[in-house]
């Protein structure tokens, strides 16, 4: 039988860093504080120069990022977490479609790639339209695939792809989030068309509620007053539904199937799986209603990686043709998605935590120099939660 539980999420205390921070002196497109004197030219970052596994991740001296746009900025990185796609990434993961996107941003060459999407840090300096962030400002964001990774000392981001930081959370605690939460968020609002008046009373499955776009996909759902019901193995269960999930199927000792048939229909689907995932989920959602069944595993890169860039298109574009229309004959809609910046969602999302609306969830921390351990951790799989890796030492609590 589907256990349903409601318990309250104590958050463990980690910690926070407020250092003082220094500022790179000005260039072409940069404005910065004369009051702190200039950042380093060089930086460490994790890169990578071929793909594979753990061995050819390196930990090399290499320059910092230049701004040469005026709504970039350069953040000192205090934290950045570990992501599925990053362990996909070093072994080769959208090689057919990402070094183009580097290539638009003006990046010469495939590698060498600095892995990493999610972080919280500190503004260092800022292009000349930046109206919104001013040097020393906390942030957290996603960078993105036009611009190297977070797991380094510096980033370079644009407007679009960063916020303020809560001020409730630690650096750490915040570098959990932001992968994450945007998945989340396009999965639920930006693809599935669902929002906070919308969900009210709406039953929705989110399958492995316990990683980190699981997790964070309850927490947000519940906020929004709907019927949360999710899966996860039988250690995992307390902590889903301290998160707020009203029923958690344990796919270790339970028909999983059988017992989400046994809730009802649902009004949507959050896959964060894939595979034979989606063919029972399909059937699980109510017919001609508008049902939405949403997965955030989509064979665009696998196809592209496969089968080369133009052939790889086609080949995705035929699934999704596919299971859009089988979809249509029952009345049902489906959507991939895909994690994509959002600096508006990300600041009410923000907004959300201080209020303590939704908690970071957080597995391990690792230093910086533990990188690779930290990917190891990831790749084996279980995930309670978010891996973190602490660029800067968290010292400080954040505010309360």
């Amino acid at each position: 039988m589907a256990l349903r539980f409601r318990m309250h999420l104590t958050r463990a205390l980690l910690f926070s860093n407020k250092t003082h921070t220094i500022v790179r002196s000005r260039r072409c497109f940069g404005k910065s504080s004369s009051r702190l004197a200039p950042i380093p030219t060089t930086m460490k970052a994790w890169q990578i120069h071929k793909y594979g596994d753990n061995d050819v991740l390196q930990l090399e001296s290499t320059r910092l990022p230049k701004i040469t746009q005026p709504d970039q900025l350069i953040v000192k990185v205090h934290a950045a977490s570990i992501n599925p796609i990053d362990i996909a990434m070093r072994g080769g993961y959208g090689r057919a479609i990402i070094p183009k996107l580097k290539g638009l941003a003006g990046g010469s060459s495939e590698f060498p790639l600095v892995t990493g999407k999610d972080f919280s840090g500190v503004v260092m300096e800022t292009g000349k339209r930046v109206k919104n962030f001013r040097v020393g400002d906390e942030v957290w964001g996603i960078t993105s695939f036009q611009y190297h990774g977070s797991h380094a000392e510096y980033v370079l981001i644009t407007t679009k792809e960063v916020a303020k930081k809560p001020k409730t959370l630690t650096h750490t605690e915040a570098a959990s989030v932001p992968w994450v939460a945007m998945t989340a968020w396009a999965a639920i609002v930006t693809f599935g068309n669902m929002s906070e008046r919308k969900a009210l009373g709406k039953r929705i499955l989110v399958h492995a509620g316990s990683g980190g776009v699981g997790s964070f996909a309850i927490q947000l759902l519940k906020t929004w007053g709907a019927e949360v019901v999710t899966t996860c193995s039988t250690n995992a269960i307390p902590l889903v539904t301290s998160l707020g999930a009203d029923y958690a199927v344990d796919y270790k000792t339970q028909n999983v199937i059988a017992e989400l048939q046994k809730i009802g229909k649902y009004d949507m689907v959050i896959d964060t799986l894939g595979g034979t995932t989606q063919d029972y989920s399909m059937e699980l959602l109510k017919k001609w209603s508008n049902a939405n069944y949403v997965t955030v595993v989509s064979p665009l890169l696998k196809d592209t990686d496969q089968y080369g860039l133009l052939p790889g298109l086609a080949s995705a574009g035929l699934s999704m043709a596919t299971s859009t229309i089988k979809g249509l004959t029952s009345g049902q809609v489906y959507h991939w998605a895909f994690c994509m910046p959002n600096n508006t969602a990300l600041t009410t999302i923000g907004e959300m935590m201080d209020k303590k609306h939704i908690l970071p969830v957080i597995d391990k921390v690792f230093t910086f120099d533990q990188l690779p351990a930290a990917f190891t951790k990831v790749q084996a799989g279980g995930a309670r939660g978010k891996t973190v890796v602490e660029v800067v030492k968290d010292t400080v609590a954040a505010e309360e």
